[in-house]
């Protein structure tokens, strides 16, 4: 189901709850609410679908990728970017870094550690803050 973005900066900037199984129709709703914004749009947290929970979604070269609780474990190549963002009006600047491990449960619930670099990495990290209630 595609879901209203939510816009409100007081509930974006709450820290989000670990998912669970149980939250696995939110994933759902993240793919569609992202393909519904595809044109303007390369990822997606819960809290923008209105639901605290750690989860996000991005697109992984054409792929559009779920991570469940995901946490950066190791990160190198710091850098200064500019983003934008459905939720938020205009862009901000951010510090990313090039090369960042990701430790996550896969759609499963299995636990994963993957490796992304250069702009997957940047969106991962954008909806990581999500996850943590910064604003970005």
């Amino acid at each position: 189901m595609i879901r209203p973005i939510m816009k409100d900066p007081i509930f974006l900037s709450q820290k989000s709850a670990p998912a669970t199984v149980m939250d696995l129709p939110v994933a759902q709703d993240l793919r569609d609410t992202l393909e519904a914004h595809r044109d303007g749009c390369v990822g997606m947290a819960a809290n923008m679908i209105g639901v605290a929970r750690r989860i996000i979604i991005f697109d992984d070269n054409g792929t559009a990728t779920v991570m469940f609780n995901p946490e950066i474990v190791k990160c190198s190549g710091a850098y200064e970017a500019e983003e934008g963002c459905l939720s938020l009006t205009g862009t901000r600047k951010a510090k990313r870094f090039r090369s960042i491990k990701v430790q996550y449960q896969n759609e499963q619930f299995q636990t994963r550690l993957k490796t992304y670099t250069g702009f997957t990495a940047q969106i991962i990290q954008h909806e990581i803050d999500h996850c943590i209630g910064v604003l970005i």
